[in-house]
């Protein structure tokens, strides 16, 4: 198991502990707090590695976010010092921040008993903290008091890996949140939990969530919280057609993909869907563009663009468009990988393909809730593109996978797949943060 905690906001005031009569103030209690986390954490690298797992509700929508960190090339935080890994979270936490990490939603932090112990989790803000418990922490009177602490001091308590005949039971009085590996126990077992501790002793998390099959499941068993690839998944009907607005959204797709674009197809295809028009000209007058003055029609926003802007854009504000109903975490990601595989085209060999392209489509079959096949058979694009996002042969394999990589947090996967595309993989984190800083301030508006 790796370690995945969260971030940090200014403006916290932390509890007085009466062991430590030499912390007087918050703000001296979190530059005392922060002087020995920093001490004792592995010096911050120039290049920050970073992935995140959103945790959902059973409507579908984001509670929180469970935060991969590396802090060098060498560094791939397994099980082999925790406690290391653990200091480097909250040194890393404290330069990145929530704004960028989280969206101001709730960090899931591995916490361990050094950790807890020495109170160093209190850097973060108890309203956006949830203190995530490591199954290796032993539940002895320093640790529950510790524990005690911390929920008095407004922090959220979740169980990692909680299992059958856990030995953290008695944390349970404290806990709020237990997290139960779907794939390391049966239904009976989940089921069992449920009865024992939810729902009015603890909220009930299932984690490795794979399937839409297992969400199902789970979320009929009483579990509240979801974490997994579920989401990603579309849900697989007996029988359906695209709807009118989400084939509105294909076509357009599909006009921007075109050798020669016509202008007056894309205008047309613009008016005539209100929620893309509206999207196209609010996103063209924000600060993501800077234009000097206001735009005011499609057309003058086709005429002031080039040919390669029009078909980003138009291709940035269908995605965000389609996933106006959908978790916001698919339109991120699929924002994300955009920019991610965009930034890399310089550095990597691709012929013709357009990798924002490439990016932006591997989520589009979520987000229309149709096949991938469907939407690429009525979207022309280049060969190698369509052969990798059918899951076959191509090229441009090896770069897909580092997006798949790199988004998931497999920094050993990743580290091999850069040095096969001959990039440095410090350059690569670089990128990554780059789009995920880039996706956030679009998607913001």
């Amino acid at each position: 198991m790796c370690y995945r905690p969260g971030g940090i906001r200014d403006g916290q005031a932390f509890p007085r502990r009466a062991d430590r009569p030499d912390v007087t103030t918050p703000d001296l209690a979190r530059a005392g707090l922060a002087k020995a986390v920093l001490a004792e954490a592995v010096p911050p690298p120039s290049a920050r590695f970073v992935a995140r797992q959103p945790i959902l509700t059973k409507h579908e929508k984001v509670f929180g976010y469970e935060l991969l960190f590396r802090d060098g090339v060498e560094s791939y935080f397994c099980p082999t010092d925790p406690e290391a890994a653990s200091r480097s979270t909250l040194d890393t936490s404290l330069l990145m921040g929530l704004d960028v990490l989280c969206d101001g939603r709730r960090a899931f932090i591995n916490c361990t008993r050094d950790m807890l112990l020495k109170d160093y989790i209190t850097l973060l803000p108890s309203s956006q903290t949830v203190v995530e418990i490591l199954e290796s922490v032993e539940p002895d009177d320093l640790v529950m008091a510790a524990c005690q602490r911390l929920k008095e001091a407004g922090y959220t308590i979740a169980l990692d890996d909680f299992g059958v005949e856990d030995p953290r039971q008695p944390l349970t009085d404290i806990a709020d949140i237990l997290k139960v590996d779907v794939r390391a126990t049966t239904a009976e077992q989940r089921a069992a939990m449920v009865r024992r501790y939810g729902p009015w002793r603890c909220r009930m998390l299932a984690e490795k969530v794979e399937t839409r099959e297992e969400f199902v499941a789970a979320k009929k068993a009483g579990f509240l919280y979801f974490q997994g690839y579920f989401f990603r998944k579309p849900e697989i009907m007996k029988a359906h057609e695209i709807a009118g607005n989400q084939l509105n959204y294909v076509r357009m797709l599909q006009a921007v993909s075109k050798t020669e674009l016509d202008p007056r197809e894309i205008e047309n295809a613009i008016k005539g869907e209100a929620s893309l028009c509206y999207r196209l000209l609010r996103y063209m007058n924000s600060a993501v563009f800077g234009f000097s003055s206001e735009i005011h029609s499609v057309r003058h926003a086709l005429s002031i663009l080039g040919e390669r802007e029009v078909r980003r854009w138009v291709r940035l504000v269908v995605t965000l468009s389609a996933g106006q109903n959908k978790s916001s975490e698919l339109v991120l990601s699929a924002l994300v990988r955009a920019r991610f595989c965009e930034l890399l085209s310089p550095k990597i060999q691709s012929g013709d393909a357009d990798l924002f392209l490439l990016g932006l489509l591997s989520m589009m079959d979520s987000i229309l809730e149709v096949s991938m096949a469907e939407v690429l058979d009525s979207v022309p694009i280049d060969q190698e593109t369509k052969a990798v996002l059918l899951g076959g042969g191509s090229r441009l394999r090896p770069l897909y996978q580092l997006m798949l990589a790199q988004e998931s947090g497999d920094w050993q996967r990743a580290a091999e797949l850069a040095k096969s595309l001959n990039l440095r993989e410090g350059d690569v984190a670089e990128i990554y943060w780059q789009a995920m800083q880039w996706a956030r301030q679009v998607s913001g508006g």
